[in-house]
């Protein structure tokens, strides 16, 4: 089953395939995506989902809190609302 996790504290000017890229380093990536306002600006977060519940555990543990293009980001599981 996939898990989704947030990734925050972003560079504004990394893409979507870089995000992408960093998270293929602990596990196999379903999708990534950076939030981005209507004129296309990142926000400075976005969501990855990772094929399993394990890659997605080791994600968490391995880059969280990690230095990414120069900011420490954070990576935890995403909250859902209904």
């Amino acid at each position: 089953m996939n898990k989704k996790l947030f990734v925050g504290n972003l560079d504004f000017e990394v893409k979507d395939i870089e995000l992408e890229e960093l998270f293929k380093t602990v596990g196999k990536v379903f999708t990534a995506e950076i939030v981005r306002f209507f004129d296309k600006k990142s926000k400075g977060f976005g969501f990855v989902e990772m094929e399993t519940e394990e890659d997605a555990r080791l994600a968490i543990e391995k880059l969280n809190g990690s230095e990414f293009r120069g900011r420490k980001i954070i990576v935890n599981e995403a909250k859902t609302t209904l």
